[in-house]
């Protein structure tokens, strides 16, 4: 996470010259980022990733050879806590869903206007999870679509859960903030927080987009009655 006064440090791993020098252009016109390296496919992209350890890392999905999931998994494997965000033209639900599940921070698409993109990148950087918002909806129908018994997680996993926290994954599912659980829900926006981040612990996940995928293929969809 990048201090207060610290230029954010991003990475830049896509195959497409042109568009990598249109975002370099962009960040660095903007004192508050740093693009400290860039890559051109996904093994040069790991590499550069375990060298510079940058705030963010945007990362194409669909590049000749390594793909961006499988070097989004290679990052996570050798540096679990690393910020990365799909930057691609893919619209398709399943390509965001396997993304999301494979562990990736956020979710946008290439024709995003640059304050948008700016936006995200700080956000990321702060440790919030960013999506698209013509794709909130495709993620949600997607995941209703691969829920199946034989590959819902155990029963069990839920039961690690509070009632109150069972209560705040299906807030995170339905995709609210902090501030609006906190509100909703009668509670300090600090103590929300803690609540979240003990559900990402007990669940072994890294962030809240992976909470509301798990909340999503295990039912809680917000119609369950809340905890009074």
């Amino acid at each position: 996470m990048a201090e207060l006064n610290e230029p954010i440090h991003v990475l830049l791993v896509d195959d497409h010259q042109l568009f990598r020098s249109g975002v370099r252009s962009l960040l660095q016109r903007n004192s508050r980022f740093a693009v400290v390296g860039e890559a051109s496919d996904g093994i040069d992209g790991v590499k550069r990733a375990m060298q510079f350890k940058p705030h963010v890392i945007l990362l194409d999905l669909h590049m000749p050879g390594m793909s961006g999931v499988e070097t989004l998994q290679l990052i996570l494997q050798g540096w679990p806590e690393a910020v990365v965000i799909m930057l691609t033209v893919s619209e398709e639900a399943e390509d965001l869903a396997t993304a999301l599940q494979a562990g990736a921070r956020g979710y946008l698409i290439k024709n995003i206007d640059a304050d948008y993109l700016v936006r995200a990148i700080e956000r990321a950087a702060a440790g919030e999870s960013v999506l698209a918002e013509s794709m909130t909806g495709k993620l949600m129908a997607a995941l209703q679509k691969q829920r199946e018994p034989k590959t819902a997680a155990p029963p069990s996993e839920l039961d690690k859960l509070t009632p109150r926290e069972r209560e705040i994954l299906t807030c995170l599912a339905r995709g609210e903030s902090n501030k609006l659980i906190a509100r909703v829900l009668d509670l300090a926006e600090s103590t929300v927080k803690i609540h979240v981040q003990n559900i990402l612990k007990k669940l072994g996940l890294s962030s809240r987009v992976q909470a509301a995928v798990f909340a999503v293929e295990q039912g809680l969809n917000g119609n369950s009655e809340r905890q009074s």
